[in-house]
């Protein structure tokens, strides 16, 4: 049995599926085998607005593609990362210097920085680690 914070986090993750609309994936493969590629082509086919980050490509399923979070020219609701635990507070780091925050930052399923998501937290960014994003909107909003 879920315990009540479990179950108010997956009501939060719910809530926020519903109510965005734009989604940077930092360490978005060109290649359409890569979990990362999956999920994006998922996220693009429900509707959302997908941002590929990837600093070695200009663009990956048909979207520009940009080096860095700082380089997107739009407001960005979820920043979902697939990349190694090790790097993720740097991403986060730069992050809380996009302007409007993002909503929310997303550490896919077996990726999980304690450091990265607290300082998330102190900066009022909802954090969703070791999860994955097309697994939940798959079964919360289908």
């Amino acid at each position: 049995m879920q315990t009540l914070d479990a179950l108010q986090h997956t009501s939060e993750i719910s809530r926020l599926l519903r109510e965005v609309s734009s989604i940077a994936i930092v360490g978005l493969s060109p290649k359409e085998n890569r979990p990362s590629n999956m999920v994006a082509r998922y996220l693009l086919d429900v509707g959302y607005t997908v941002y590929p980050v990837n600093p070695g490509q200009t663009e990956i399923l048909e979207k520009t593609c940009y080096a860095d979070l700082l380089s997107i020219p739009h407001q960005i609701d979820i920043v979902d990362i697939f990349r190694r635990s090790e790097d993720i507070l740097p991403i986060v780091q730069q992050l809380i210097d996009v302007n409007p925050l993002p909503r929310a930052v997303w550490m896919q399923q077996g990726i999980v920085n304690d450091e990265a998501a607290d300082l998330a937290r102190k900066n009022g960014i909802f954090v969703v680690m070791d999860r994955c994003i097309k697994v939940d909107h798959n079964n919360f909003l289908s």
